[in-house]
């Protein structure tokens, strides 16, 4: 479960970059946040993976409160979190199945379980016979499946899609958009995708929180939102 309660984030150059949001996420829920550059859709994600702090109000992920949440906490809080960004952010010098298998050492995962789990993954990812690949020798699309392999690898509840489909083309996109609905339906992960793209969400017609200048204008659900 996902609560934003009276979350208003300044920064120290006085940027007020999220107003007063209320939020509510279930359990099990697909949920599109959309708005232009600069709604503040970055901010939440930050807020929500704990990378900041709101200025004011609470915030709840999981049954951790994260404004009041020591440092010592925050590994916990992101294990059972899994995050898809845009830029993929895997490790170049590691291979597909090292960059998987790192995920499950970071949370102090045995080796023998690493093992079994990292390679099951990127089998259920269709990414059999790229164990030994290094991301600069796979497609924008096989980049995109050990990225999101890695944020399943721990099973975690919640899986945050960051502008996912940034950088790559409409048909991957698709793609991808299809196993984070397939995982929601499949085995009930909460799925919070972060995204501009319009087709998309209108496609999927899923829940859409719309947030412009920092505020929630919309909470709908069946696609078509509005940027300007």
């Amino acid at each position: 479960m996902i609560e934003l309660q009276n979350v208003t984030k300044t920064y120290p150059n006085g940027t007020k970059a999220l107003k007063n949001v209320n939020l509510h996420i279930d359990d099990g829920e697909f949920v599109f946040i959309v708005g232009a550059s600069g709604a503040g859709k970055t901010t939440l994600s930050r807020l929500l993976l704990r990378e900041e702090k709101p200025t004011s109000g609470q915030i709840l992920v999981n049954g951790f409160n994260l404004k009041r949440m020591p440092e010592w906490r925050v590994p916990k809080l992101r294990r059972t979190l899994g995050v898809v960004f845009q830029n993929f952010r895997l490790l170049p010098h590691m291979t597909v199945y090292e960059n998987v298998a790192f995920a499950m050492r970071a949370v102090g995962k045995k080796k023998k379980d690493i093992e079994k789990t990292a390679k099951s993954m990127l089998g259920v990812m269709h990414l059999d016979g790229k164990e030994n690949n290094f991301p600069d020798e796979l497609s924008g699309g096989e980049q995109q499946r050990v990225a999101l392999a890695r944020a399943l690898v721990n099973n975690p509840s919640t899986i945050i899609a960051d502008e996912p489909t940034g950088n790559i083309d409409p048909r991957l996109s698709r793609e991808l958009m299809k196993l984070l609905v397939d995982i929601n339906e499949s085995v009930g992960k909460t799925v919070v995708v972060i995204t501009h793209e319009q087709e998309l969400v209108d496609y999927y017609r899923k829940r859409v929180v719309t947030l412009k200048d920092g505020e929630i204008v919309s909470d709908r659900t069946g696609g078509m939102f509005d940027e300007d």
